[in-house]
């Protein structure tokens, strides 16, 4: 019925409708007129509201600068660590579960997990020295493999993989719950809980830090990923926020499980 009304008889709002009035357009421009407009650049994501991998690029720097300047702040005041760690799981949760992305929300919780990094790693600093930067290159390393692989084409998300990888993620987060448990009630006085077992002579906490590292290396392939769809399918420029949440909640998660992990063989 649409189709009838006379104010529908655009070309625009026909059935490609577009294309025929841009051609129609173009048919009566100057070749000086047509070389300017393809010589235009193309729109920005301020321009389309559209989420590209470029805009969550430059998010993504944003944050992982207050994360920076968190974890220098938490590098001087480690008791800071602690109220910034429950600080960062209470805007976890909040971001997780929060439908529309807010960027406020997203770089208040770089700025705390940087705080609490920063306050960890200074810890473990003084405790073994030269671990922070043997932990950074390896996050740096594995972080780096993983884009380029992904970027290759060689590494890809898949319904299988990403099953086993929900799997170990609650398996392993029910394993953290329990080792903690243990420790605080002292049931076990290792210093690492259940990690510091040894299987064949080798410290549980290795053979676990390594899947663990393997897990965290796939969720960085699932937040590529999602940012890819996501700027290939044109979603609001907003959800690039999710983008840089995802990446920043794994990248202190790898880098955190690197530094235990180094900590254990150093023991």
């Amino acid at each position: 019925m649409a189709m009838n009304n006379p104010a529908f008889r655009n070309a625009g709002f026909q059935r490609g409708g577009t294309a025929a009035a841009q051609k129609a357009q173009q048919s009566n421009m100057t070749a000086e007129q047509l070389q300017q407009m393809y010589e235009q650049p193309s729109a920005t994501a301020v321009q389309t509201d559209r989420m590209t991998v470029e805009d969550t690029l430059g998010k993504s720097i944003i944050a992982f600068g207050i994360l920076l300047v968190g974890a220098a702040i938490g590098w001087f005041i480690p008791a800071l660590a602690i109220p910034a760690a429950i600080a960062g799981f209470v805007l976890a949760l909040v971001n997780i579960f929060k439908k529309e992305p807010s960027a406020p929300l997203v770089l208040a919780y770089s700025g705390v997990q940087g705080l609490f990094v920063g306050g960890i790693s200074g810890i473990f600093e003084v405790m073994y020295p030269g671990i922070v930067s043997q932990a950074l290159l390896g996050t740096v390393v594995v972080f780096g493999v993983t884009f380029a692989l992904f970027a290759s084409g060689k590494v890809r998300a898949s319904k299988r993989a990403t099953k086993v990888f929900m799997i170990a993620m609650i398996g392993y987060a029910a394993f953290s719950l329990i080792n903690l448990g243990l420790m605080i009630f002292g049931v076990n006085d290792d210093p690492w809980g259940m990690r510091g077992a040894e299987i064949m002579g080798i410290p549980l906490g290795l053979i676990l830090g390594v899947l663990v590292v393997i897990m965290a290396a796939y969720s960085l392939v699932l937040d590529f990923d999602f940012i890819k769809r996501g700027s290939e399918n044109g979603l609001p420029r907003k959800f690039a926020w999710t983008g840089v949440f995802g990446i920043v909640m794994t990248v202190v998660w790898l880098y955190l499980e690197i530094l235990r992990m180094i900590a254990i063989a150093r023991d």
